[in-house]
């Protein structure tokens, strides 16, 4: 789609002579603008070149989980690294021509609304509503990365130095515009519904808006310093009506509907809100396969079984009841699981194809680093997939489950939730899974304490807590666990969540499948004799190693490297070349 665009989008910008490249340059045309703003289809081709600010074909968003307490990668981020993170090092503020973070995208967006204002179209106001989307879109991730942002409405003259050399605005500023350019979206955006789920619609604006509301009221609640916790209620009470506004979607259901989602060239319509989709013909292709699997290309990502324990049993009891569920080997801990346990990560008797051959696929240790090797969002097909970045299946950007996340986790943090409310939402998200029990139509009255130590006691009502199980489990590896951190100010997570994996009862072989073979042998000193497929050496501890958490037995614990978090980490340093540009922008806390 998105190279649809570009082709699209050349004609139109070589026709008026758009250029950004720096912050006092803005586009101008070199012809007559009445054939773009004069004309319906001069503004839908134009206002395509928004879309490029959506994921990545390449990427998506499946990577961004990586970086997170609840799954093991390859390396530590840059954030996470001692001493890596600095004003010399930080990027995002600025960057190149082409990138749609950069202040390009804004410029273009705003010398649109300013001549789109003046248009005699009548369609004007759904276009000026994707152009302001896309602002406030732009301008969320800005604000997340760097907190107090310049709040730029309209496209800047090469002599306004009091813009150009400015300082930031307050971020909770820029947050009331942004607000403000959202709701005006959702009143001008005409398009209800999109059957290729990928086109803004006035439904993804209202996704988008409880998206960024429940940040931003966990934000004001938590983040105590900045005195804005008496202002997040009632951004709570606007994601609950915001998400009763979506009509028109619905969970799938199925016995494999939840992993088969992520599989779809063309996204399931009925839960898809927003998607990116990707095209052989136009040569849009993702790495999902290849940076998921592959042992050498990506970063190896695997559940952690601190991660695991959370999901429930089938019955809906939480798998921490068990008294010895500490030690309970991997062939019996996936058992009568919560069903998207078993799409979301290999167990049993998955299969996979290579060639179109059924094989047996239990977890690889040599491309897994916990055992918990992830299936979610990955084709079953090995070639070209795994050894090439061929995926067609789409990106989902936004789908109903979300939606019923936002609610619930809005009418938790309200004390509101009701048994009504509770099987609306999540009870009928563990309904789709295929869960059982009370926990289907009743609300929790117990708080799980498994799950208050995971959190470290910031939360500790019984609801809540099981809206963040259900968040966690519904939604790992759809790039939103980072940022709930964030929001929740739990970034500590980030580096303090250990990386640990399968318990191990004694060295040895193993079948993690339970069909007879040897999957893994770990082992100390020299290699043993072993009909095992992969051998795991857990002698030496450090960085890029594993051991095993008593020497020779216990949970196998992965070893990334050093981390370390900082509360200055929950903003990013001002790039300090942008710095020198302009004084003015200031730095943030700690980074000085």
């Amino acid at each position: 789609m998105k190279k649809y665009y570009n082709y699209l989008l050349a004609g139109l910008l070589f026709f008026i002579g758009i250029n950004s490249c720096d912050l006092n340059e803005f586009p101008e045309a070199t012809a007559s603008r009445k054939a773009i703003f004069e004309s319906a289809s001069g503004l839908a081709l134009y206002s395509n070149s928004f879309y490029e600010m959506l994921p990545t074909p390449y990427d998506g968003v499946f990577q961004i989980d990586d970086n997170s307490d609840l799954i093991a990668r390859q390396n530590v981020s840059t954030l996470l690294m001692p001493n890596a993170l600095s004003p010399v090092t930080s990027i995002g503020w600025s960057s190149s021509r082409n990138d749609p973070a950069d202040w390009g995208a804004l410029r273009n967006i705003n010398y649109f609304i300013e001549n789109c204002e003046k248009s005699t179209v009548a369609e004007k106001n759904h276009y000026l509503g994707l152009a302001h989307f896309f602002r406030a879109y732009w301008y969320f991730e800005k604000v997340k990365r760097f907190g107090n942002v310049p709040w730029i409405d309209r496209p800047i003259e090469v002599d306004d130095k009091e813009t150009l050399e400015g300082p930031r605005d307050d971020r909770f500023f820029v947050m009331d515009q942004l607000f403000k350019d959202i709701d005006f979206a959702i009143e001008n955006i005409t398009m209800t519904s999109d059957a290729s789920c990928t086109r803004i619609t006035k439904n993804v604006a209202r996704a988008y808006k409880a998206r960024v509301y429940l940040y931003e009221a966990a934000f004001r609640k938590y983040h105590t310093q900045y005195g804005k916790q008496g202002t997040a209620d009632a951004l709570y009470e606007e994601v609950i009506r915001t998400c009763n506004a979506i009509t028109g979607f619905s969970l799938r259901q199925g016995p494999t509907a939840y992993r088969d989602l992520f599989l779809q060239r063309a996204p399931y319509t009925d839960e898809t809100i927003l998607s990116v989709r990707l095209s052989s013909a136009l040569s849009l292709f993702s790495s999902r396969n290849r940076k998921t699997i592959s042992p050498t290309y990506g970063n190896r990502p695997a559940l952690t079984r601190q991660f695991v324990n959370m999901y429930l049993n089938q019955d809906g009891v939480p798998f921490t009841n068990n008294p010895n569920y500490k030690t309970t080997p991997f062939v019996e801990e996936v058992k009568n699981r919560d069903p998207r346990l078993g799409q979301t990560i290999r167990i049993g008797n998955y299969r996979r194809t290579e060639n179109g051959v059924p094989i047996i696929a239990p977890p690889n240790f040599n491309q897994t680093h916990t055992g918990y090797q992830i299936i979610k969002g990955c084709l079953d097909e090995r070639f070209p997939y795994d050894d090439e970045s061929r995926n067609e299946n789409a990106h989902l950007i936004f789908r109903y489950a979300e939606v019923l996340l936002n609610k619930a986790e809005a009418l938790a943090e309200l004390g509101r939730m009701t048994d009504a409310d509770w099987a609306s939402t999540i009870g009928a998200l563990r309904a789709r899974a295929g869960i059982t029990g009370s926990t289907l139509t009743q609300k929790p009255t117990v708080a799980d304490p498994y799950l208050m130590a995971h959190y470290q006691n910031k939360f500790t009502d019984p609801v809540m807590l099981e809206v963040l199980r259900e968040r966690a489990v519904e939604m790992i590896t759809e790039g939103l666990r980072p940022d709930d951190l964030i929001r929740w100010r739990l970034g500590n997570l980030l580096a303090e969540a250990p990386m640990n994996g399968i318990y191990v009862p004694n060295l040895g072989e193993y079948d993690l499948n339970g069909d007879g073979a040897m999957d893994v042998c770990f082992y100390q000193g020299d290699r043993p004799v072993s009909t095992a497929t992969v051998f795991v050496e857990v002698s030496r501890a450090g960085a890029g190693l594993r051991v095993l958490s008593n020497g020779t037995s216990g949970e196998v614990i992965w070893n990334p490297g050093p981390r370390e978090w900082l509360d200055k980490k929950y903003l990013y340093p001002i790039p300090e070349a942008d710095r020198i540009k302009n004084p003015a922008l200031g730095q943030n806390p700690g980074w000085e």
